[in-house]
């Protein structure tokens, strides 16, 4: 990874959580560049389309447009924006819907600013942040037949090197470079993973991945 600064869009409708977190990741220290800033989801969606972040901070509770809401149109519009959730409220219904939009992480608002600053980390990696007993409630909507099955013949070879792929936030683009294949057949791997894990999303996919030993190497 490089040792360039990270750029950061911050969204929360209270400006003074926008200033404070400014004021807190512009320490010179944690090495993240404060791009912008948005105060709703509406706005967020504009900035997040000019700035192109390389980590979106997303309040949920918003006027005009939710953060769940501007979580799915950034990802929709692109695929690879790495969003992590920051909210005041634990409620795990709300942090599961985020995730299955496409958020990467979800972290409280009372963390510390290491513990903020190294979600922040995580989620540039590509990494799946999440509180154990958040991980293990968002499973169990996911393939529940799995667990009796012979994992070795649910998903063929191919399926398993890709979802490797999805592990380690890779793109389609990067699976297909590395397996020397198009991206449209690589694609065509991620929809038949999905549907055979009964995944929503390729976040979901990761973790149920990891949580049942579904990775070679």
């Amino acid at each position: 990874m490089s040792d360039a600064p990270i750029n950061i869009l911050l969204v929360d409708d209270h400006n003074v959580v926008r200033k404070g977190l400014n004021a807190l990741l512009s320490t010179p220290r944690f090495r993240i560049n404060v791009v912008g800033d948005a105060a709703d989801g509406l706005e967020a969606i504009a900035a997040a389309r000019q700035l192109q972040p390389d980590v979106i901070l997303m309040d949920l509770e918003m006027p005009q447009m939710s953060g769940i809401e501007a979580i799915k149109a950034i990802k929709q519009e692109n695929p690879q924006a790495r969003i992590l959730v920051l909210t005041s409220f634990n409620e795990t219904d709300r942090a599961i819907e985020a995730i299955q939009a496409g958020a990467r992480g979800f972290l409280l608002k009372d963390s510390t600013p290491d513990e903020l600053v190294q979600a922040i980390r995580s989620v540039h990696r590509d990494q799946v942040l999440l509180p154990p007993d958040l991980a293990e409630q968002l499973l169990t909507g996911v393939a529940p037949e799995y667990a009796n099955s012979d994992n070795e013949t649910v998903l063929t070879d191919r399926e398993r090197i890709v979802l490797n792929g999805l592990v380690q936030g890779q793109s389609n683009k990067e699976i297909a470079h590395d397996l020397h294949i198009s991206p449209n057949t690589v694609r065509s791997h991620v929809r038949n993973i999905l549907t055979k894990l009964n995944a929503s999303n390729r976040t979901q996919a990761a973790l149920y991945a990891i949580e049942h030993n579904l990775l070679d190497g």
